[in-house]
């Protein structure tokens, strides 16, 4: 799906993110975008970090099926599950090189190190 939007209907805004998950039948009316995912994944860069994290984390977060925002770093071996708990309250999960990744929305597992095969990060001095 190119350029699928998260419908955030509450806030009358829309963000593309960059994996969107829903298995949710309501969305199957959309063509363009989706309102009942149950996995978002950014991938972020230094220069989205902060409103990926922020201001788009805090709208996503009235998406009442969304279980897991995932933020996956492109400088750096680096990946942050921020999952939503029985209680209703945002659990961070992070992983690094060498870690196995779980998202359990889907019920998924693989190595953090499969993401970042054959990438090759730069070195800054």
């Amino acid at each position: 799906m190119a350029d699928m939007k998260a419908d955030i209907e509450v806030l009358d805004i829309y963000y593309y993110p960059d994996v969107i998950v829903t298995c949710d039948p309501r969305d199957r009316e959309f063509q363009y975008f989706k309102r009942y995912p149950k996995l978002i994944i950014e991938v972020i860069s230094p220069g989205t970090e902060g409103f990926d994290r922020g201001k788009k984390f805090e709208d996503y977060r009235h998406l009442d099926t969304l279980k897991e925002y995932v933020l996956i770093a492109q400088d750096r071996s680096s990946v942050e599950c921020f999952r939503k708990n029985s209680e209703g309250l945002w659990v961070l999960y992070p992983y690094s090189s060498g870690q196995e990744i779980y998202l359990e929305s889907l019920d998924f597992r693989c190595s953090i190190n499969d993401i970042y095969e054959d990438v090759e990060f730069q070195v800054t001095t």
